[in-house]
């Protein structure tokens, strides 16, 4: 009897052929399944999903193990990529306008494709020889394009959140270690005072607590920041703090401003929050991960302004750089305060290999195996250039401000404040005021319900009732405004359906 042969691999001389198939399979099932959903998400509720989608997988494999050549039916992978697509909520789609859920250019999607087939591991340079130059050099870019000298250094990371997680870690052990005397990273933290403080806004988005927490620090050692009506972060009100900090003997470890909050990308003033920061001695850490797309647009870049002068940077291109996820970035000006991340490992990064030229990724980056996401940012700054991606954020914005005009002028809609980049804030107002937080909240979950539309929901910083609003992101340059229009125009109209139903 003939011995069974494993299924074909991605890789190697035979890869492509075997990829090709499969890939056409692939495009036929995600035609397929947007075609079955037919608007910007399912239709029905999340059980009815579920149910679905658990009686797919119980289906039977069409796969052959006693086959002389043995590889999986073709038809397990068209039925699920089918599903998925018809269950999958499309950012494609002009009506898909929640979150900061882009949709990735083709081209990003084909090179992420090609990094998949490869799949390279960024933790040593013999796994990713090529791409460990790619990324080194990728990031010099970047660097650059933030207004860091080259003495920057960084790393692609999944996202924000791990991003504001390295930022407050080499804050931690920066100035928490100057102040103690000690290597926090080996002796852990102190027992006794200073007790370290971390200064954000009431606007800025929840991974800083959620790092300060991992760091041990515990999320009490967050101070907020209150902001202005546009929820910026009022530098006077982080000036008193600071100094009060102080006063009690505390130490005020760092200050994360944030360049784009997620709910309006309102923008800190940068300047001041780092101005502030070096007079207390503190750590300056600006989460852009969505405001730092302004960066590719000549209208939005002066919002940017100071950001230069942070001790690290948070970036995230799967937003405002039509990236498919993960295609985080994390940038600090000064290699040298890398130095608590620093680690050796025989089997990845030994000493005689990198005085050898053979460099190694692993002391810039909290993770080991790590795929190269530089790959598909490199592949799209390539084809498309500073110029062509900065013409896709100048559209969305354009797009943002025309919906906000539609907003403006509708009379059962409020807006809450002009879009700084592609959101904004608005509501329904109901016939009685009690009932508006009870009614936005419905009618998003009913466009949901119908399949129509995907509109965010929030909450106004403070507390007691009358603070939800709805939310749109426009990060589709192909949508028109006349379809924004249209949109804002069907949450008026669900906002009508939901208050008939009090």
């Amino acid at each position: 009897m003939k011995a069974a042969l494993a299924p074909a691999l991605s890789g190697g001389v035979s890869g492509a052929a075997a990829l090709e198939p499969m890939v056409r399979t692939v495009l036929e099932a995600l035609a397929e399944g947007a075609a079955r959903r037919g608007g910007p998400i399912p239709a029905g509720t999340p059980q009815e999903l579920f149910a679905r989608v658990a009686r797919a997988l119980t289906e039977p494999s069409g796969f052959q193990a006693g086959r002389a050549v043995a590889e999986p039916d073709s038809g397990a992978l068209r039925r699920l990529t089918a599903l998925v697509a018809a269950g999958s909520a499309d950012p494609a789609d002009p009506a898909c306008a929640a979150h900061l859920h882009c949709p990735p250019l083709a081209v990003a999607v084909a090179a992420d494709l090609a990094i998949s087939a490869l799949n390279p591991s960024q933790d040593s340079w013999d796994q990713a020889p090529a791409t460990t130059a790619l990324e080194t050099l990728l990031l010099g870019e970047l660097a650059e394009l933030v207004g860091y000298p080259s003495t920057a250094a960084g790393v692609l990371t999944s996202g924000g959140t791990e991003s504001n997680l390295m930022g407050l870690m080499l804050a931690r052990d920066r100035v928490l270690g100057r102040a103690s005397g000690r290597r926090i990273e080996r002796t852990g933290l102190p027992a006794g005072p200073p007790q370290a403080r971390i200064f954000a806004s009431a606007a800025a988005h929840f991974s800083v607590r959620r790092a300060a927490a991992l760091l041990g620090l515990g999320e009490d050692a967050v101070v907020t920041i209150p902001v202005d009506h546009e929820l910026r972060m009022r530098p006077e009100a982080l000036a008193q703090a600071l100094q009060e900090c102080v006063r009690k003997g505390e130490l005020p470890m760092a200050v994360v401003a944030t360049a784009g909050t997620t709910d309006t990308g309102a923008i800190d003033p940068l300047d001041a929050c780092a101005t502030l920061a070096a007079e207390h001695g503190a750590w300056t850490h600006v989460d852009a991960a969505y405001g730092g797309g302004a960066l590719l647009s000549d209208r939005l870049a002066p919002l940017l302004a100071g950001l230069e002068r942070a001790d690290s940077v948070s970036l995230d291109w799967h937003k405002l750089g039509w990236q498919p996820a993960a295609a985080g970035v994390f940038l600090v000006r000064q290699a040298e305060t890398y130095a608590s991340l620093a680690r050796r490992a025989a089997y990845l990064n030994p000493a005689d290999d990198e005085d050898a030229g053979y460099s190694s990724l692993l002391g810039l980056s909290l993770r080991t195996t790590r795929r190269p996401d530089a790959f598909k940012i490199a592949v799209t700054l390539a084809a498309l250039g500073r110029d062509g991606l900065g013409r896709l954020v100048d559209t969305c914005h354009d797009l943002a401000r025309a919906g906000a005009a539609a907003v403006r002028t509708h009379p059962r809609l409020e807006l809450h404040a002009d879009p700084v980049l592609t959101a904004f804030l608005f509501r329904f107002l109901p016939a009685d005021p009690a009932s508006a937080d009870r009614v936005n909240a419905g009618l998003r979950r009913r466009l949901l319900r119908e399949g129509r539309a995907v509109v965010g929901r929030t909450e106004l910083p403070g507390e007691g009732p009358g603070r939800v609003r709805l939310k749109l992101t426009l990060l589709n340059p192909h949508a028109t405004a006349t379809e924004v229009e249209r949109l804002v125009h069907l949450v008026a109209a669900a906002g009508e359906a939901e208050e008939a139903t009090l």
